[in-house]
């Protein structure tokens, strides 16, 4: 809630005709007494408030009006961020100083700690893999660090080509385009291929890249009940006077590790003549018996689904970069109209190499995703078994369901103190009394490294009388 002083009252306007602006007064208070009255501390003021028809005169007053804009910027920001820490909202960011490890180096209090790292989107342990280093390395040397362009001037090497075939052939799709990440593919994606004739149909739960990205298009917006196919097909009858219908899923929901439906919805977008779009950020590498996403895992052919947008980010290596696969027209249309794509540099070099080599790794062996899926089996058995209460599935993403954001912010930093790492969730990130551990588990992960996150989980749930 805003404080008084942030309210003010609105005086009288008043035209210069000599100029054609129009000048408002605002008269308000810097600040508020204890009680919240308003009472003014200061003396009021009164300062220019110019319209959007025309700007005000005068150095004297907009040094004025600059240092009034400044103090109600800070009143703002100041409430809002007290308002998270009071709340145990507020994000700290912890500084590791050494590579992403199931064991990282944290910086605490200018203290060196050893802490077993339980909330990396590292599931394949990838992230400082000697074959992807080396790969980088080499890139360095035969193309070099960066282009210093976007792809249609002189930002496309070759092998940002051969990424982006491999991709497409991991997929089973037409073509690949490259973004610098999957917040990106998705800003890029729905107001090409959306105008105001058309109508997208989005899981309530979606993450907030294609919640942003649905809202830069002109489509008519119908949101569904999270996983609810029934809720879904009303949706679509609704949008059947729409040219086109898209159905927008992620393909794997971040917070919960529940995987969408995907049989049951290529099903009604066939009946009602839809496009899909899945989001497969938490799904590609390791989902499905050979790591090919949620298609895979459903029990679909490689390439049914029209468009997947996904990551280079998290199991793939965890460094930077996005992508669209899919259909050839699609993709054509997107390198010719995708903002995102056109307005940002091309992908590193030593990036794009690393990234190749991770594709060769996993389309060839699934001994890495078959060890993550033994490691989530074991971590979940046995957190059900302490009495914690979480979600049911067998996705390497375990939410430990606590309700409160102080005890999960409280739970968290007392697993760091006890060697573990992991991080609480709380609203707006989730939904209100829905906080949560969020715990994932990698391919990487030993059998110690589990034990140890699990005893001292029942430990601190004891101290916090969770247990």
């Amino acid at each position: 809630m805003w404080s008084n002083a942030l309210l003010g009252t609105v005086g009288l306007v008043r035209r210069n005709t000599s100029r054609g602006v129009t000048i408002a007064t605002r008269t308000y208070s810097s600040s508020t007494n204890n009680n919240g009255a308003g009472e003014k501390e200061k003396a009021e003021a009164q300062v220019p408030y110019v319209s959007s028809r025309g700007m005000a005169t005068g150095a004297g007053a907009a040094k004025e009006d600059e240092g009034k804009a400044l103090e109600i910027l800070r009143l703002v920001v100041g409430e809002s961020l007290k308002e998270m820490k009071d709340s145990g909202t507020f994000k700290r960011e912890r500084v590791i100083t050494g590579p992403q490890e199931m064991v990282v180096s944290i910086r605490e209090n200018d203290k060196q700690e050893e802490v077993v790292n339980m909330c990396a989107n590292n599931y394949l342990g990838l992230s400082n893999h000697p074959a992807m280093v080396e790969a980088a390395k080499e890139a360095l040397g035969t193309h070099g660090f960066g282009l210093s362009s976007v792809r249609f001037i002189c930002g496309t090497q070759d092998i940002h080509l051969e990424l982006e075939s491999k991709i497409s052939s991991f997929h089973g799709t037409d073509d690949t385009i490259l973004y610098p990440s999957c917040f990106d593919a998705n800003a890029g994606l729905f107001e090409v291929l959306l105008t105001k004739d058309d109508a997208v149909l989005s899981d309530e739960l979606n993450h907030a890249s294609i919640i942003d990205g649905i809202r830069l298009c002109k489509a008519q917006r119908h949101r569904y009940k999270h996983l609810d196919m029934t809720d879904l097909e009303d949706k679509l009858i609704a949008a059947q006077t729409a040219r086109q219908r898209l159905i927008a899923t992620d393909g794997v929901f971040s917070m919960d590790g529940h995987v969408a439906p995907l049989q049951d919805i290529m099903t009604l977008a066939k009946k009602y003549n839809a496009l899909v779009f899945v989001d497969e950020c938490h799904a590609t590498g390791f989902l499905g018996k050979t790591g090919r996403g949620t298609e895979e895992y459903c029990g679909l052919e490689p390439g049914t689904v029209d468009i997947v947008n996904s990551t280079l980010g998290k199991a793939l290596g965890g460094g930077t970069g996005g992508y669209t696969t899919g259909r050839q027209e699609i993709v054509d249309l997107l390198r010719q109209k995708a903002r995102p794509y056109l307005f940002s540099n091309t992908l590193a070099p030593p990036m794009v190499a690393a990234c190749s080599k991770v594709f060769d790794l996993i389309s060839s062996d699934t001994s890495l995703r078959d060890r993550l899926e033994e490691n989530t089996m074991y971590f979940r058995s046995k957190m059900k078994e302490a009495g914690f209460a979480i979600n049911d599935g067998d996705h390497p993403i375990v939410p430990i369901m606590l309700g409160d954001a102080k005890v999960a912010h409280d739970m968290a930093e007392q697993m760091l103190e006890r060697g573990v790492y992991v991080v609480g969730f709380s609203y707006p990130v989730v939904p209100k009394e829905k906080a949560r551990i969020r715990v994932q588990i990698s391919g990487a992960h030993t059998r110690e490294h589990l034990d140890k996150a699990i005893q001292e989980f029942v430990n601190v749930g004891k101290n916090l009388n969770i247990l």
